[in-house]
């Protein structure tokens, strides 16, 4: 497929929200999968796999908790979406100290709040995991080894060096699967039609003004 950066956004929004996010949660997760996308990188895979994994799970039990070693989770493994939020509110402790979470699923949907996290620090931040890194600069990424649909531990810091960074991109080319199953997670947060919505739609209804 071959949709526009705003289709994106507005698709993961509603996906995540029909996910069972909270809607400003749903607000960071549409920009953060239009900001992968437009880095040439699979966001909406990543979303449309990660709200399969937690579909009907307490998102209560994906909230990091802060220990003398880093960030966990109560539940088995962190939503990315929720510890990227985060990451967000505290970007500027990476200045003095690095942050390590995990496990990640989803872990690529970090790296969008990582970029905002450079923005404010006005630096690089560089993402690393066992098999690779990323480094961002805010607005453009580059990535070494391979990274998929769940990590041991991240580790996050101030700094790194800014290699050849991945395409900028206009659209993205979502698989088809992926596409539906967002969608279908999106048709969630729509309202059942009712008698009198569908006559309030429907032009002159069961009166004749003629």
């Amino acid at each position: 497929m071959n949709v526009s950066l705003n289709e994106v956004e507005a698709t993961a929004k509603r996906a995540t929200r029909g996910a069972g996010y909270q809607w400003g949660l749903a607000e960071e997760a549409a920009k953060a999968v239009r900001w992968l996308c437009a880095n040439d990188i699979d966001g909406c895979g990543a979303l449309a796999g990660l709200i399969e994994r937690f579909d009907g799970v307490d998102l209560a039990e994906r909230v990091p908790l802060p220990d003398d070693t880093g960030w966990y989770g109560k539940g088995s493994v962190l939503c990315p979406l929720i510890a990227g939020a985060a990451l967000s509110d505290c970007a500027l402790d990476l200045a003095d100290r690095d942050i390590r979470m995990g496990p990640v699923a989803a872990p690529c949907l970090l790296f969008p709040f990582a970029a905002h996290a450079a923005r404010q620090l006005r630096n690089t931040v560089t993402v690393s995991w066992p098999a690779g890194a990323a480094v961002t600069d805010g607005d453009r990424i580059s990535l070494t080894g391979p990274i998929g649909t769940r990590v041991d531990f991240i580790t996050v810091c101030r700094g790194g060096l800014l290699g050849a960074p991945n395409r900028q991109m206009s659209r993205a080319m979502p698989e088809q699967g992926v596409w539906e199953t967002l969608n279908r997670f999106a048709h969630r947060t729509y309202a059942p039609a009712t008698a009198e919505s569908r006559l309030l739609g429907a032009g002159a209804g069961l009166t004749d003004t003629d």
